[in-house]
């Protein structure tokens, strides 16, 4: 429930801390005294649009913050949760107006968006007037005060399972179709890759092996040349070997004839004949070791220039055909086993529609029987309302083929206002009056059910008197043993019922006037009363009638 709520510098209000209670509380005071400025107070901490104009003339800017006390259990906590708000102890909404329209928002301290003070405070409060349409207008609202006042919550979420399931098996379905569809349209073209690709069988990392192997190849092939000259040189008939070695031998005959003058020449001849030798087997070594076949080299240059052709056809690496090749393949045997899948996501995609089916229509059925109750209950509060000749009806349309999430059927609030007129939506047939009495009946017959923790309603009571004014009252006190009721009223059948009495009025002079909020004793209410049965001037009678109202009530309330 609202706990306290904190007003500074809005509009009229200057300073104003208020505390609110369980039960039935009523606000009441003079016309212009500021009873709209608190609601608009009210609603600005709810999410409600803010405005420069709210702000306090003279002050920078404005603020307001209601603080609730919810149970462990309410589901505004766990939206706080799921929005990262710490949500232990009370639930605090502030909200900041700058005088230059900017504006601030702060959730349990924590900075937050309107949008989401917008949606928590919907989970916390309703604010209700006669022109107020945001309980009735949104048919999907009245869905859901159906399902509440059923207690059909289980059925609902139920209903929803089975349409995520149901979607999921048709998406599913539409995304393995397209799959198979696409692989078909590419059939000829991924059989023929697939043959081309495996009879080129590439391997990982082919490319790299094969372009080192013809790279070396082409250098032997350059290197070998040089080297056949040297052998040639060495070996060949213009070698200076067998001279010298001739020259040597007829040197070594000579060395007796001379001793002393051919040794070192001979020593000489001798070393360097041993030196080609030695160049003549290095260079028939270096000729075996760069021998190759160069069939292998138009092999390799062949399978390279293959593999790199495949590649630019497929627009991928070398490296990754061997992958593109499983994959087609994969996708062929997809196509080939596709049918067959198909047929079998099709079955399952039925039979989930069918659970959907089975789920939304137990569901309809529980909200007939419902929409039949809720009727009843309404309409049994409508006689006390000067509504007895006005009827409710929940009107309520099923399209078996029309699937929604919440199941297969539209609801909407009818009302036919009296006999032989046609009967339409509640917002298009009811007046402002008989529209805020509609809401407080069909409230009272919801009870806590479907309802924010928190109902304020604003002046519902204009425009009656007497017997439905005190029906109207009966009803709000009733409605306040289940949940916190707020009603700005005019009434003094309402505010006599009343668990707390709050007194709205304004003070101070011609340049400096304010608005206060003042809960009133015994003697102080009565006063009040008095004023509201009497008007500008408070007679003894009136003081009289207020004592005995009060008192009636005190004991009807016993």
């Amino acid at each position: 429930m609202l706990s306290h709520l904190s007003i500074r510098d809005i509009v009229l209000i200057e300073r104003l801390d208020i505390d609110f209670s369980a039960g039935l509380s009523v606000l009441t005071g003079e016309t212009g005294a500021g009873k709209s400025i608190l609601l608009d107070s009210l609603s600005l901490a709810l999410g409600a649009r803010g405005d420069a104009s709210l702000v306090r003339h003279g002050a920078a800017q404005g603020q307001v913050t209601a603080v609730f006390d919810l149970p462990a259990a309410h589901p505004a906590r766990e939206f706080l949760r799921e929005n990262a708000i710490d949500d232990e102890g009370d639930v605090i909404l502030r909200r900041m107006q700058t005088a230059d329209g900017r504006t601030r928002v702060f959730i349990n301290d924590q900075p937050a968006s309107v949008a989401l003070m917008r949606q928590v405070g919907r989970a916390l409060v309703e604010i209700h007037g006669q022109h107020d349409e945001r309980a009735l207008v949104d048919t999907a609202a009245h869905r859901d005060l159906l399902d509440a006042f059923g207690g059909l919550g289980a059925r609902v979420e139920a209903v929803r399972e089975a349409w995520r399931v149901w979607r999921g098996a048709e998406q599913e379905l539409a995304r393995h179709r397209a799959k198979v569809e696409a692989a078909a349209r590419e059939a000829d073209f991924l059989r023929a890759s697939v043959e081309e690709l495996s009879k080129l069988d590439p391997q990982p990392g082919e490319e790299t092996s094969l372009a080192d192997e013809r790279a070396r190849m082409m250098r032997a092939e350059k290197t070998a040349a040089d080297i056949a000259d040297a052998q040639e040189v060495l070996s060949g008939q213009a070698s200076p070997l067998p001279q010298l070695a001739s020259l040597l031998r007829r040197l070594q005959r000579k060395a007796q004839e001379a001793p002393g003058l051919l040794e070192e020449i001979i020593t000489s001849l001798d070393e360097a004949l041993i030196s080609l030798d030695a160049a003549q087997s290095c260079v028939e070594e270096a000729l075996r070791a760069t021998e190759f076949d160069p069939q292998r080299l138009e092999e390799a240059e062949e399978r390279l220039f293959a593999l790199r052709a495949a590649a630019r056809k497929h627009n991928v690496m070398v490296d990754d055909l061997a992958a593109l090749r499983d994959r087609m393949d994969n996708d062929l045997a997809d196509l080939d086993a596709g049918e067959e899948r198909l047929g079998q996501l099709e079955k399952e995609a039925v039979s989930r529609r069918e659970a959907y089916d089975e789920a939304a229509r137990v569901l309809s059925e529980g909200r007939r029987m419902t929409a039949e109750a809720l009727a009843e209950a309404v309409m049994a509060e409508l006689p006390a309302l000067k509504l007895e000749r006005a009827r409710f009806i929940v009107n309520m349309d099923s399209e078996p083929d029309d699937r929604m999430e919440d199941g297969i059927d539209r609801v909407e609030f009818w009302v036919q206002t009296n006999p032989g007129t046609r009967a339409g939506p509640i917002m298009k047939i009811a007046s402002g009056g008989e529209l805020s009495r509609f809401l407080l009946a069909l409230k009272v017959a919801l009870a806590d059910r479907g309802s924010a923790p928190t109902l304020v309603f604003d002046e519902i009571d204009t425009g009656v008197g007497g017997a439905v004014a005190d029906a109207i009252g009966q009803r709000l006190a009733r409605l306040a043993t289940r949940i916190q009721v707020l009603s700005v009223t005019h009434a003094p059948q309402v505010a006599a019922r009343a668990n707390t009495h709050y007194l709205i009025a304004k003070s101070g002079g011609h340049d400096h006037v304010t608005t206060g909020v003042a809960v009133m004793d015994d003697d102080a209410r009565q006063e009040e009363i008095a004023r509201m049965l009497a008007g500008a001037t408070v007679t003894d009678e009136a003081r009289a009638a207020a004592e005995r109202l009060l008192r009636e009530n005190a004991a009807a309330a016993e």
